[in-house]
């Protein structure tokens, strides 16, 4: 049996400029952090002449047409694996539709984890950029490309996304301390809401594939913003850093009136008086988990879960996708 896990992510600036429709125009640019929740998949070779696929649903087929789940079936047809005998599995720390990028985990794992069942080597890049194509080019998901590269990469890093479709990637450089700070600092409650982030990205993307002056002004505002937070960042600054998350928040709800709703919004006013510095919905928004920067971590955390918020700790994962059993 082979298991790969691909760790979960949280976005740190300029979130939204990674979309085909902004970035093949005016480049994107942001700051992503893995981090220690994954999806697990598990590849099996069977003895019996069908596909046997586990995941919220179970499938027993005959053959790769007959897959329902979109994202298996066009990756066993990019992949070529047309053949039977094959047990596939998922499972994830955190659900999907919370906006930490668990569609890139899954897919990012999935190619480690069918490349590994065929005794092939796959580089960090071209796993990153199959898992892309795959969900972005095979699927047409109104998605960007984040989830995908910092899944497969892990730590923290800054991402330019250019119009030729290169991904340039750089490491963040953090003091220690200022990493220990971050991690500590960096709190997520979960709302209690799940969306589908498609839903929520295609009236971003059909606006900026319009060339819609407000979206696109909106997007320029959030790259420049997620420049700033990098400064903010390897300067050690995370005060600043918190404060530009709060100016991120307000630009990103103008993109579509389904970015937040009032019990989110009521949430966010009851963190930023009780020791928020500055905070945001993970990923297109509409749900999932509310992130916040704090230096008074009990003051937030105490009247988060009174208010009936679940905190999900963690840590930064620094390993990217990889396989744990072979």
């Amino acid at each position: 049996m082979i298991v790969v896990r691909s760790p979960l992510r949280i976005s740190l600036g300029g979130g939204g400029t990674d979309l085909p429709s902004y970035y093949r125009k005016h480049t994107g640019f942001l700051v992503a952090a893995a981090i220690d929740k994954y999806v697990y998949i598990t590849i099996h070779k069977t003895f019996f002449d069908e596909i046997l696929i586990k995941y919220s649903k179970l499938e027993k087929v005959s053959h790769v047409d007959d897959i329902e789940h979109p994202i298996i079936k066009e990756t066993l047809r990019e992949l070529n694996m047309l053949s039977n005998y094959l047990e596939i599995t998922s499972l994830a720390d955190i659900p999907s539709g919370t906006g930490l990028g668990s569609s890139g985990s899954f897919t990012t794992a999935l190619i480690k984890a069918l490349y590994t069942h065929n005794n092939q080597i796959i580089s960090t890049r071209l796993l990153a950029e199959l898992a892309c194509k795959i969900e972005l080019e095979r699927l047409g998901e109104p998605i960007g490309k984040q989830d995908q590269y910092i899944s497969a990469f892990g730590g923290i890093s800054a991402f330019e996304f250019l119009p030729d479709e290169r991904v340039e990637i750089s490491p963040v450089t953090l003091e220690k301390e200022t990493l220990y700070n971050l991690e500590d600092n960096v709190v997520l409650f979960f709302t209690g809401y799940s969306r589908s982030a498609s839903s929520i990205l295609k009236e971003q993307d059909d606006k900026s594939k319009n060339d819609n002056d407000k979206m696109i002004e909106n997007l320029h505002f959030v790259k420049d913003l997620g420049k700033q937070s990098l400064v903010a960042l390897e300067s050690g600054n995370l005060v600043k850093f918190g404060e530009l998350m709060n100016i991120h928040w307000e630009h990103k709800k103008q993109r579509s009136n389904d970015m937040s709703n009032n019990r989110i919004n009521e949430w966010y006013e009851l963190a930023m008086k009780n020791g928020a510095i500055g905070g945001k919905l993970i990923g297109a928004g509409g749900g999932g988990f509310l992130m916040f920067y704090t230096e008074d971590k009990m003051k937030l955390r105490h009247t988060l879960m009174k208010a009936g918020l679940e905190e999900v700790r963690f840590k930064f994962d620094f390993e990217g996708t990889k396989v744990v059993v072979q």
